[in-house]
């Protein structure tokens, strides 16, 4: 296919185990009992989907603002938007079948394909690309990563891309985090904890997406030690990825193709026209979470950002091995090529090549 553009890990490992697994036989029950949207019915049915209010999830947050999505769906389709605040509650959310589409990160949307044996979802289409940096305190006086040593570094989440990240890059430069017996300190916590606490200078570095890397710059005057797009070839890897239920997947083959045709569309717009995208994501996430920022904010942390439908495939199955690398997963280590779901995006991306 040819596409454009944990304090203890083992805390954390239960922390996983007990947002997936228990899921299992919920979600199997829910989707037994979820119907297929019926596409000929005179009342109009419910389209699920759940998203951050987020850059990287920038399709999702201007599509469904100004009703590129309701307008390609038709009026037979009810969009029914659903905000989530970390990628671990949206997956939970998926294999329940309280949604049926989401914008994700890659790595909890391995998590939720393999606890649930390649049963519960599929990657349907890529979403962002790079946004995610590992910015310091000045005053910590961390110049080089050998002088993350003995420091406080805070992630958004346990078990999340952010800390998937971090704890291979420590493991990459000779350093471990102090559950495995070295001496960084990883600490997770809420973006807007991360930059309360780089204020008070209670922690060290921060590996995080955007905006909040721009936001942690600009507002807490830290700086950029690392942007993670020096890391992968060609700068470039998953940051975001469209999900959806397997059994959504194979019922509604028509709604998956409109939802992705207009995806394809809001990518096209955001890449395009990059200073429209800044205004227009700022002012809608500000709607959706009751805070503007600072245009030039959202204008720095966008030259860290690709809105892309490519999946990446190659970055998500890299993520899939470092999962089983760090010891999130047990046993023989697992397949990935089977969370992709791409032929609706390529039937579509097809006739745009030509």
């Amino acid at each position: 296919m040819v596409l454009r553009s944990m304090r203890r890990l083992p805390q954390g490992l239960c922390l996983l185990t007990l947002v997936v697994l228990p899921l299992v036989t919920v979600s199997c029950t829910a989707h037994s009992q979820a119907p297929a949207l019926d596409k000929t019915a005179d009342q109009a049915v419910g389209l699920r989907v759940g998203y951050f209010p987020n850059l990287t999830h920038g399709q999702a947050v201007v599509g469904i603002a100004d009703g590129t999505f309701a307008r390609t769906l038709g009026p037979q389709v009810r969009l029914e938007p659903r905000l989530f605040n970390a990628g671990p509650s949206l997956i939970q959310a998926l294999l329940a079948g309280e949604i049926d589409i989401g914008y994700v990160g890659p790595v909890p949307a391995l998590t939720g394909y393999l606890r649930t044996h390649g049963r519960a979802l599929r990657i349907i289409a890529g979403a962002a690309s790079g946004g995610a940096v590992l910015v310091v305190r000045p005053q910590a006086g961390i110049v080089s990563v050998a002088d993350l040593g003995a420091r406080k570094v805070a992630i958004p989440q346990l078990g999340n891309t952010q800390d998937l990240s971090l704890r291979h890059f420590l493991r990459r430069h000779g350093l471990e985090a102090t559950e495995r017996g070295g001496t960084v300190t990883v600490i997770p916590m809420a973006n807007p904890d991360i930059l309360t606490f780089f204020r008070r200078q209670e922690i060290d570095a921060a590996w995080v997406p955007e905006p909040w890397g721009a936001r942690l710059c600009k507002e807490a005057g830290a700086r950029v030690l690392v942007d993670e797009r020096e890391l992968w070839p060609g700068g470039r890897f998953s940051t975001a990825v469209v999900v959806a239920r397997s059994e959504f997947v194979v019922q509604n083959p028509v709604l998956v193709s409109k939802w992705l045709e207009a995806h394809l569309a809001l990518t096209k717009k955001l890449h395009d026209r990059p200073a429209d995208a800044a205004k227009l994501l700022n002012r809608e996430i500000g709607r959706l979470t009751g805070k503007l920022l600072p245009q030039e904010i959202i204008d720095e942390a966008l030259t860290r950002l690709e809105f892309t439908y490519d999946p990446l495939k190659e970055s998500v199955v890299a993520f899939g091995e470092w999962l089983y690398e760090e010891g999130y997963l047990r046993g023989v280590k697992p397949d990935f090529g089977g969370i992709f779901a791409l032929e609706v995006l390529e039937s579509l991306v097809r006739p745009q090549a030509r």
